[in-house]
C-alpha cells in the first residue's frame, strides 16, 4: 500500500504570494505588469519546488516503511516534533536550489521521523545549521570525519591536510582563505575539534586520516545522513 505524506493546507507562503500580487495590482501604471511578472515568475518555481520536495520525501517515507520493522508512517501525524520539523524543513527547502542541501533537510525529516535524534533542541539546532551553512561547509565537514572516505586507507603520505582537502575538490586549488573561513565556521560551531591552522600543518599519513569532528559533529553528520543508506 502506497504511503502518503498530506500536503500542507496553504500556508505564509501562500498567503505572502497572493498580498503582495495584490499590492503590486494595486500601483499605478507599473502594478499590473509588476503583479504579472511575480506570478510567472515567482510563483511557479515555489510550486514546483514544493511539490518535488513533497514527493521524493513520500517516495522515501514509503520506502523505509519497507525496510525498518515497526516504522508506522500512519502515525507521523500525531508525532508533534515531526509536525513541526516538516514544517520548518520545507520552507528550507523551496528557498534553495543546491540539492545537497535539501538532500540533507530531507535525510534530517526522515530521521526524526524514525526516531533517531530523539533531542528537540538539537533538530531545532542542526535544521537551522542546515540553512546557515553552504554545500561546502557540508562537504569540508564530511572530509574531516573521514578523509579516507574520500581518498582511500594508507595513500596519503605526509603532508599538509590542505593538499589532501585541495586534491579531492579540485574546485578549492588555491582558494586558501575560502576554505579556512569554512573550517572556522565548522570550529565555532563546535563540529571540529581543531582550528582552521591545522590544516596547513605538516603530518604523517596516520595523523592525516584521523577524524577531527567532535561528537557534536557526528552527531550532525549522522542526522543529516540518509537513513536509507544503511
Amino acid at each position: 500500500m502506497e504511503t502518503r505524506i498530506p500536503l500542507p493546507e496553504p500556508d505564509r507562503w501562500d498567503f505572502t504570494h497572493t498580498t503582495a500580487k495584490a499590492a503590486l495590482s494595486a500601483l499605478p501604471v507599473v502594478g499590473g505588469p509588476a503583479a504579472e511578472f511575480f506570478n510567472s515568475i515567482l510563483a511557479p518555481p515555489l510550486s514546483k519546488r514544493r511539490d518535488q520536495w513533497f514527493q521524493k520525501l513520500a517516495q522515501d517515507v514509503d520506502a523505509l516503511s519497507k525496510t525498518v520493522d515497526e516504522f508506522q508512517p500512519e502515525r507521523l501525524a500525531e508525532n508533534e516534533a515531526f509536525v513541526s520539523a516538516l514544517l520548518v524543513a520545507s520552507r528550507m527547502a523551496v528557498t534553495t536550489h543546491k540539492t545537497e542541501k535539501i538532500e540533507a533537510l530531507r535525510n534530517a525529516v526522515l530521521n526524526i521521523a524514525l526516531g533517531k535524534e530523539p533531542d528537540e533542541n538539537l533538530q531545532e539546532m542542526f535544521l537551522g545549521y542546515v540553512d546557515r551553512l553552504t554545500e561546502w561547509h557540508l562537504r569540508v565537514l564530511r572530509f574531516f570525519d573521514s578523509p579516507t572516505a574520500f581518498v582511500g586507507p594508507n595513500t596519503l603520505g605526509s603532508g599538509a591536510l590542505s593538499h589532501v582537502l585541495e586534491r579531492t575538490f579540485p574546485e578549492l586549488r588555491g582558494r586558501r582563505e575560502f576554505y579556512d573561513q569554512v573550517a572556522r565556521d565548522l570550529h565555532s560551531l563546535g563540529f571540529l575539534n581543531s582550528a582552521a591552522d591545522v590544516l596547513h600543518v605538516m603530518m604523517s599519513d596516520h595523523g592525516l586520516q584521523a577524524s577531527r569532528t567532535t561528537p557534536t559533529g557526528e552527531r550532525f553528520l549522522n542526522f543529516i545522513r540518509s537513513p536509507l543508506e544503511s
